[in-house]
């Protein structure tokens, strides 16, 4: 049979108060920002000036194209965690194909 917590104890009593308090600072503050309106890059292809950038022909883009290095900064990191991700789940599918814990 469970029993039912009790809110008077101080081991999970204050734990519990500060992450009400923790809501409510952070809902206060969400709901207070303001954000300022979007901000596009107009008609620039940024997709294209991205695959400039990885071949390094940002020659050929021409003027118009923007700056790529934030973009190709995060591009690349995002591929390395990826594919980090993937080599550790071929690990423990490998690990798995043996049987048991690896012995």
């Amino acid at each position: 049979m469970t029993t039912r917590p009790e809110l008077r104890d101080p081991s999970t009593f204050v734990p519990g108060v500060v992450a009400v308090a923790l809501f409510v600072v952070l809902a206060a503050v969400f709901v207070g920002a303001g954000f300022g309106d979007a901000v596009g890059f107009g008609d620039v292809n940024i997709t294209a000036t991205i695959g400039y950038a990885l071949l390094g022909l940002l020659d050929v883009a021409g003027e118009t194209a923007p700056s790529s290095e934030g973009f190709l900064a995060a591009f690349i990191i995002i591929a390395l965690l990826l594919d980090a991700a993937l080599e550790g789940s071929v690990l423990l599918a490998t690990r798995d194909a043996e049987g048991g814990d690896g012995e």
